[in-house]
């Protein structure tokens, strides 16, 4: 990863790998290190892999729980600090939960995303290669996820797609 400001962006499927080799790719860089987590703890499952998140990620982390204003957040990380967004997907899921405009906070968040003021290396998952959703909610947050994917892979310097562990290079 340059030195310079960049945007790198992590793709695939669950238990692909993505989250370990981002944060491999962040911890190549000098610490400190900032870890903007979407997630939400809604069940004891979901606090179970927060924990389990948490407990492997190395010291120097400082870890910023941004379940909604993920630009916001980004804006005020410090220039030239390493930075990882994990996860786009669970984020969009906050934002539908709440019932908000996913297009406009998409598009506030790739603003963003297109000046990155350090490594920037950011988390999504790939739903669009599995079967059509047989419910109208699940097809809505495939298609929005599909289209935040495409527009952060369109301003990222580099695109990788994990497959089991492995990442493969897209862009």
């Amino acid at each position: 990863m340059p030195d310079q400001a960049s945007l790198t962006f992590v793709l695939g499927g669950a238990r692909s790998g993505k989250s370990r080799h981002a944060e491999a790719l962040v911890t190549n860089r000098p610490a400190p290190w900032t870890y903007i987590a979407t997630a939400q703890a809604f069940d004891d499952e979901m606090a179970e892999r927060i924990a389990l998140h948490r407990a492997r990620r190395a010291d120097g982390w400082q870890t910023v729980d941004v379940p909604l204003d993920l630009a916001g957040a980004l804006r005020a990380v410090q220039d030239g600090r390493p930075l990882l967004l994990d996860c786009l997907t669970l984020w969009l899921s906050n934002h539908m939960l709440a019932d908000h405009d996913v297009e406009v906070e998409s598009n506030r968040l790739v603003e963003v995303l297109t000046r990155p003021r350090g490594p920037w290396v950011v988390v999504s998952n790939e739903v669009g290669l599995g079967i059509v959703p047989d419910n109208a909610l699940a097809r809505q947050f495939r298609d929005a996820a599909g289209r935040l994917n495409q527009a952060v892979a369109a301003v990222a310097g580099e695109v990788l797609f994990m497959v089991a562990g492995l990442p493969m290079r897209v862009k």
